[in-house]
């Protein structure tokens, strides 16, 4: 048994530090492309506008010098010429500032801006598929390694036997490799340590629906009503600003434009997320058979049973996209309102997405890193700007004014307490 474990205790490790490596190196190659999926890909897109600027070329429009790393550190602090004709293209968006992160950080970043090209559905001969990793080819390696381990632990045994035979030595009878407590042990391990892995990825991404886009009653396309038309969100989801909830608009209110538009003469086709071509004339036809609507008279259908709705009209079943745990308090006229939040905040770019999925993940970890990073708006009585709702924070006011410190987060006014969301 000391043999075997002394074999064990060498191939052991290599197998460890196989499996360390097929983690690390792609972990480290992606680095910049984390680091910018993490802090940026909310906000901007790296070859298009999005809810800031592109970020490919960054070197051709900022000053020199540590210009960059500044505007990133704290957007705010910036007074050159550009930043002010930055500030003032996006307002009144500012951007989040990023003191966390460090030079080196940031540098991958830029390089991986830098780096990237688009993508091409031209592939050559040989090459990965984008996304994919060595992660499986070290995975396999592994397996193989471990394979010829236990082989050449078996060839070593009967090679031992054989010369024990031949030299006249009596040795106990070898434990069978299925009752060797070594290898039992060494196989719960892995099994403990697969399940663990599995059972809490499995547990951390429980009701979350990152990407979730179900199929609506009717096609309504945001790009077309609040992208193309230009229509304030707040004119369907009014809500928002003033209640808890964002409120989903009635019959009556898509009517309000729908009783003369009754035919889609858009600019841009409406297409399904699946490449399926969309009527949007038939889809309206759709909303007037909800509303009770005779477009041929161009007048509500009668009311022949008197409870006040038009004969076939009933509510549109619009399939809920945003759902949060029911132990979890979310209220939009605080982060709309108080807060001064855009939609694409949590919802993304909502004006360009022809049938609305989930941007978010929604997450308890999003909602609070934002809440540490978002800065207070206080009221000023100067110049009578701000939120007046924060005027209870005078202290916090009068600090920043008189230097004492530069900004004060969500975080630091309760916003990361738990009762502040949770019942």
């Amino acid at each position: 048994m000391s043999r075997y474990r002394k074999i064990f205790n060498r191939v052991l490790p290599a197998i460890f530090l196989v499996l360390f490596l097929s983690n690390n190196v792609d972990s480290y190659a992606a680095d910049g492309k984390a680091l910018f999926k993490a802090n940026c890909a909310s906000c901007h897109k790296v070859n298009e506008k999005f809810a800031g600027p592109a970020l490919k070329g960054w070197k051709d429009r900022v000053p020199g010098g540590d210009w960059i790393y500044k505007w990133i550190a704290n957007p705010a602090d910036q007074k050159d010429p550009y930043a002010t004709k930055l500030m003032a293209e996006y307002k009144p968006t500012i951007m989040t500032p990023f003191p966390q992160l460090k030079k080196e950080e940031v540098d991958a970043i830029l390089k991986y801006v830098d780096d990237w090209v688009p993508d091409t559905p031209v592939t050559t001969p040989g090459a990965q598929p984008e996304g994919s990793n060595d992660s499986l080819l070290f995975g396999i390696l592994t397996l193989v390694l471990a394979l010829i381990a236990f082989i050449l632990l078996q060839v070593n045994s009967n090679l031992r036997k054989l010369s024990d035979e031949k030299e006249g030595v009596l040795r106990t009878e070898p434990v069978p490799f299925y009752r060797n407590k070594t290898y039992l042990m060494a196989g719960i391990l892995a099994l403990f340590l697969v399940g663990g892995y599995y059972t809490i990825n499995g547990a951390v991404g429980l009701g979350r629906q990152q990407n979730y886009q179900p199929e609506q009653p009717i096609f309504y396309s945001h790009k077309v009503h609040a992208g193309t038309n230009q229509i304030n969100c707040l004119y369907c989801h009014g809500g928002a600003q003033d209640s808890k909830q964002a409120s989903i608009p009635s019959v009556n209110v898509c009517m309000n434009c729908h009783k003369s538009i009754d035919k889609y003469a858009g600019p841009d086709k409406l297409i399904r997320e699946d490449g399926t071509p969309v009527d949007g004339t038939a889809e309206i036809q759709k909303l007037y058979a909800y509303a009770g609507w005779d477009p041929t008279t161009k007048s509500y259908k009668p009311d022949s049973n008197g409870d006040g709705v038009p004969d076939g009209a009933s509510p549109i079943q619009w399939a809920k996209v945003h759902n949060l745990p029911d132990h979890v308090y979310f209220n939009h006229s605080q982060h709309v309102k108080v807060g001064k939040q855009q939609c694409q905040t949590c919802h993304g770019n909502i004006q360009e997405m022809p049938e609305v999925y989930q941007f978010a993940n929604l997450s308890m970890g999003w909602c609070v890193n934002c809440h540490r990073e978002t800065k207070v708006d206080f009221y000023n009585k100067d110049d009578a700007s701000g939120n007046k709702f924060y005027s209870i924070y005078e202290k916090f006011h009068n600090d920043i004014k008189n230097h004492k410190m530069d900004s004060v987060t969500v975080e630091k006014i309760g916003g990361t307490e738990c009762q502040k969301c949770h019942y």
